[in-house]
């Protein structure tokens, strides 16, 4: 019988139960976690998935199929644990991992394991191997961490809408054909979006979501000619996404060919390419349809506290008047009022929100305005870009609007916003 250390059976059980997991939740020991146990924290989470698995490993056997994986993931997990990450799970080569402390500890992760992925591609080269693809993808938002299961066995997980887009959004590299896409709530809680060479790639519409998703490409782990190519065309190329989402489809695909001319290997711009194509062939508009700036509100929606709600529905109105303008006269000068109308709406319901948040005791009113600080950050950098135009690229600044004002605002009211309102309404039933 082998006499086992204490020393060595935590150690043992801390390959199952990462030590992290334990400090979030508080805990010395796996021993004292018990089932239910939880907490609620923003963090951001990292899907990662290998690429054509299923024909790789029909030439393996079973055994080279473990060994396979296992000298795969030997090489991605120092990276998750070097950048403060935890690994929530593998699920066979897939890879489900937690970033409690910053997004830019989970995106730096990303580009460093697709780093790691390029020399542990050369080693399969060098033996004769194919090399291998993997897609990752990064979401950001408040989640609930704590343990499920049942009397004999429980599991450390985390349960949010947030997970469930992360997830969304690593299943679309395979068709942007990229290697590394992130949210917008991930974008916008970097320190510092300017450090990394990031782009737009779409709006994408996911299930149970009726506002589009905004999504971004991160090429930082691109081989180093294509980076090159690629920030040199990132200006064009989102010029050509603002004219493919307003139809004026000829110009977008001359867009996207100087695009390609520049950088063949530009996968992302291909796909446009083809949507393009494809649209002046069948009229089938792919994507996440038209610009529309429409939103609608619901009570569904709505927080609970009449001065907030009051302004949010002043805001969805004053911006389906000015997307009415827009779709009637195609007229940017359309964007003047409604931009004075923002700046005015950001300075004071901000200020007015966390007032509210911090008189009622609302424990993520830190992280609501980190979120407002960085939205009026890029809307003041919007306004002077608008200020500098002569009008005469009014697609793409019109589509910066939607991108920036609409999809944020209506992602934050319908997100962030909809949390306090819960908050709200449990603390008025608990005080009664």
């Amino acid at each position: 019988m082998n006499n086992h250390s204490l020393d060595d059976i935590v150690t043992a059980y801390s390959r199952f139960v990462p030590h992290q997991f334990l400090k979030l939740l508080g805990k010395d020991s796996v021993v004292d976690i018990t089932l239910g146990e939880s907490l609620e924290k923003k963090m951001t989470i990292l899907f990662s998935d290998m690429r054509d698995f299923t024909a790789l490993s029909e030439s393996m056997t079973p055994r080279q199929n473990f060994e396979f994986i296992n000298a795969y993931l030997e090489r991605m997990e120092p990276v998750i644990t070097e950048h403060n990450g935890v690994i929530d799970k593998y699920i066979g080569d897939a890879i489900m991992a937690l970033f409690p402390t910053s997004p830019d500890d989970a995106l730096e992760c990303a580009i460093e394991m697709l780093d790691c992925l390029a020399g542990y591609n050369e080693e399969r080269r060098e033996a004769g191997y194919r090399p291998i693809s993997i897609g990752i993808g990064l979401n950001t938002g408040l989640m609930m961490l704590g343990t499920v299961g049942g009397r004999n066995r429980i599991q450390s997980t985390v349960i949010s809408d947030a997970v469930n887009l992360a997830s969304r959004v690593e299943t679309m590299t395979k068709s942007f054909r990229t290697s590394l896409l992130i949210t917008e709530h991930t974008y916008c809680s970097l320190k510092d979006p300017a450090r990394y060479r990031i782009r737009f790639a779409d709006r994408v519409t996911v299930k149970g979501r009726r506002q589009p998703q905004p999504v971004y490409e991160v090429f930082d782990g691109d081989p180093p000619e294509v980076r090159a190519a690629k920030e040199k065309t990132t200006r064009l190329f989102e010029r050509g996404v603002a004219y493919y989402y307003f139809r004026e489809v000829v110009r977008a695909l001359e867009l996207f060919r100087e695009c390609l001319a520049e950088c063949p290997e530009d996968s992302l711009a291909r796909v446009y390419a083809d949507r393009c194509e494809h649209y002046l062939e069948t009229g089938v508009h792919e994507g996440a349809g038209e610009i529309d700036l429409t939103v609608e509100w619901t009570k569904a929606i709505e927080v609970g506290h009449p001065d907030i709600d009051a302004q949010h529905r002043q805001l969805f109105e004053r911006v389906n008047r000015f997307a009415e303008m827009v779709k009637k006269d195609r007229d940017f000068t359309a964007a003047g009022p409604v931009i004075d109308f923002l700046d005015e709406y950001v300075r004071t319901h901000f200020k007015d929100e966390e007032d509210i948040m911090e008189k009622q005791g609302y424990p993520f009113l830190d992280v609501q305005r980190d979120q407002h600080e960085r939205f009026t950050e890029r809307f003041a950098a919007l306004k002077r870009e608008m200020q500098e135009s002569d009008g005469s690229d009014w697609h793409f600044l019109l589509f910066k609007i939607q991108i920036l004002v609409v999809d944020w605002l209506v992602h934050h009211t319908c997100g962030a916003d909809r949390h306090l309102g819960r908050f709200l309404r449990l603390e008025r039933s608990t005080g009664e």
